[in-house]
């Protein structure tokens, strides 16, 4: 039996998180690309539609993960969580979160795809900077509205990174306080 039909099989021809019962089609749940039984799930269109477009996102329609985060299917589980933590502002979804129980393995899963989408700063070699890190300038960076000059090897300590903008970092170096860009930098 193909991997297809044996979802079709598990789900009973539903979608696995509204119950529609039109246009199926395998979604593999992120980090996973490959549509495996293990790492995918059915969906419907208007599902998989507002997944991978989150700004046509209908709230009431999610009302119906209140039955499918019960789902024994692990990526079932995952995306049900995933799309209720999105929803959390609603009250009624932050309720379903604070009521569903994921198994370890699961939750970290559920966890490590929800912030795929969120850009965060990365050094020179797309190391991940953080709050609190060092770092050193790999060039020599002019200093905008200025003629001085960032000098290559200069060291930024205890940098802090920018919510408004993730390509940038701030921090202190020779006394001075200053934004740099991430991919200017290489982590200590």
């Amino acid at each position: 039996m193909s991997i297809e039909a044996t979802m079709l099989e598990r789900c009973e021809n539903k979608c696995e998180l509204c119950g529609a019962e039109t246009a199926l089609k395998p979604f593999a749940v992120a980090p996973h690309t490959q549509i495996t039984v293990d790492h995918a799930i059915m969906l419907c269109d208007t599902c998989s539609g507002q997944i991978e477009n989150p700004e046509t996102m209908d709230v009431n329609h999610w009302r119906c993960l209140n039955d499918s985060m019960w789902s024994q299917v692990a990526p079932v589980q995952v995306m049900a969580w995933r799309q209720l933590k999105r929803l959390s502002s609603e009250g009624w979804a932050q309720d379903l979160v604070d009521m569903m129980y994921l198994e370890e393995e699961v939750a970290k899963w559920a966890e490590l795809g929800l912030d795929e989408n969120v850009e965060k700063p990365r050094d020179v070699n797309g190391v991940e900077l953080k709050k609190g890190d060092d770092v050193t300038v790999i060039k020599d960076l002019p200093i905008k509205g200025s003629s001085q000059v960032i000098k290559q090897g200069t060291v930024i300590r205890g940098i802090s990174v920018s919510a408004d903008d993730p390509k940038h970092v701030q921090g202190k170096a020779n006394g001075q306080a200053m934004y740099v860009i991430a991919e200017y930098c290489r982590k200590k």
